[in-house]
């Protein structure tokens, strides 16, 4: 006979969750009071996510030297102190979904050669900015392992995950690391290295802006006032009406659920049943769910669309605005929970390695992003540095920040290559995901860092021949 256990209501246990996202979303309300209310935080255009995250993590560890244990594996929020794994789920979770909801929005083709040319020009930029990140942390943390008894070598890499692609994907590639190792602190190295690089992109961008602006290079905008937003900003003339038997928000959420199911369904044939549950590689595979979630958000889109072609369906049943309202707020806990989810402690042997990779990522993405922009850009360089640079050592949330300072009211192509980008950096980038797959499989390897540090550094070279290829081949056809 089927034994069922009563659930109490009034048990902590029901309210544990609850308590936790809680927080976490009165850190967003708290950050964006502070961030109104004093001047320098206004200043620094430091993400209200960023911030509420920095807050609870400063809580959470002064809780951790108190009492000994962090803030959320206290018992009001887990149970025998899960809470941190918790925030690194929900870190892990909201990435896929993030990025669903992005792939999901009905968009418009951008038109033009010359579009198409800096399209792909800002793609293949964005991808070798994340190789000499790769290339600068490998070098670093391979001469690091001189000093760290045990450091693992290739761990370097998790600079371009954590500068360039933010905190989802620290998480995933250093929980990697942690599952080959069997240590727990590669997580919070890679989840450090995120908060460092939002950090980063929100002072160091906001100098170089005012630098620029002081120097004249800059024409001093006033920015737009908050403009409202029009019946056809929330609702396409295509799209079913809003007070439908089911609420719009309600499919939205469904499309978003229907593709990330999809993408569990591709993982686990992928690596339970084709690699099997023993391979090393199949905590890769589940560590690259953002990848499944785009494949699996395109494959739905396509339905849809070829379901409206064939009258199927007569109406756009996905929405722009509420599938971003879903992807912020997705990035919003992302980051909150993966910022929060940071355990100090464990980074106490090897903080000066962080300090350096921060350091050197940050100059390098300054200095390679200056000269790409300056060479490729020219007509509007500054904003297309200042947007590449917040998302390449931030998220593509960040740049937007900084770009709105640059031009408020979006009139230069900036805003269409950030988002029109990923699609050749994704395909470009997936040669770099298998790399740190192997790095991470045999994660204490000297050899295995370094010759993949070679290979990097030949994609690096070729792809620049790429991006520079009308200048190169210019200059030879006039040399000839």
């Amino acid at each position: 006979m089927e034994t069922y256990t009563t659930v109490s209501f009034f048990e902590s246990g029901v309210w544990r969750s609850v308590m936790l996202v809680g927080v976490l979303l009165l850190s967003l309300l708290v950050a964006n009071i502070l961030k109104r209310k004093i001047p320098f935080l206004k200043k620094s255009l430091i993400p209200n996510s960023v911030l509420g995250g920095l807050i609870l993590l400063v809580i959470s560890s002064i809780c951790y030297f108190i009492s000994g244990n962090y803030l959320f594996n206290l018992d009001l929020f887990s149970k025998d102190g899960s809470g941190i794994r918790t925030l690194e789920i929900l870190t892990y979770h909201c990435l896929a979904i993030g990025f669903i909801a992005m792939t999901l929005r009905p968009m418009k083709k951008a038109s033009g050669g010359k579009r198409a040319v800096e399209i792909l020009n800002s793609g293949i930029s964005t991808i070798c900015t994340y190789m000499i990140q790769a290339i600068a942390g490998i070098i670093i943390t391979t001469l690091a392992t001189f000093a760290i008894v045990g450091f693992a070598p290739g761990s370097g890499i998790l600079l371009a995950f954590g500068y360039g692609q933010g905190t989802g994907q620290a998480l995933n590639i250093g929980k990697n690391f942690d599952l080959s190792l069997g240590e727990s602190a590669y997580s919070s190295f890679g989840l450090a290295i995120a908060a460092l690089g939002f950090l980063t992109a929100s002072i160091v961008g906001v100098v170089y802006l005012n630098y620029l602006r002081r120097k004249g290079r800059l024409e001093i905008k006033s920015a737009s006032k908050t403009e409202a937003l029009t019946v056809f900003d929330v609702q396409n003339p295509d799209e079913p009406a809003m007070n439908e038997s089911i609420d719009k928000l309600s499919t939205q959420c469904a499309f978003v659920a229907i593709a990330y199911m999809m993408a569990y369904g591709m993982m686990y044939l992928l690596g339970n049943v084709i690699l099997g549950e023993g391979s090393n590689l199949t905590g890769t595979i589940y560590g690259f769910n953002f990848i499944f979630g785009v494949l699996s958000a395109v494959i739905v889109k396509a339905v849809l669309n070829l379901f409206r072609k064939r009258q199927v369906i007569k109406h756009q049943y996905t929405n722009t605005f509420l599938l971003n309202r879903i992807s912020g707020f997705a990035f919003d806990i992302m980051i909150v929970s993966g910022i929060c989810a940071i355990r100090v402690h464990l980074l106490a042997e090897f903080w000066w390695v962080l300090l350096i990779l921060a350091v050197a990522g940050a100059v390098l993405t300054f200095v390679y992003m200056k000269f790409v922009t300056r060479k490729l850009f020219p007509a509007y360089q500054h904003e297309q540095f200042l947007a590449f640079f917040g998302m390449l050592t931030g998220t593509a949330s960040t740049g937007m920040i900084l770009l709105r300072e640059a031009d408020p009211d979006l009139k230069s192509p900036v805003s269409e290559n950030l988002v029109y980008q990923n699609f050749p950096a994704i395909i470009l980038g997936f040669p770099l995901l298998l790399i740190a797959g192997r790095i991470t499989a045999k994660a204490s390897s000297i050899t295995t860092a370094l010759v993949m540090l070679a290979i990097i550094v030949a994609i690096f070279v070729i792809l620049n021949l790429v991006l520079f290829r009308s200048f190169i081949f210019r200059k030879k056809k006039n040399e000839g």
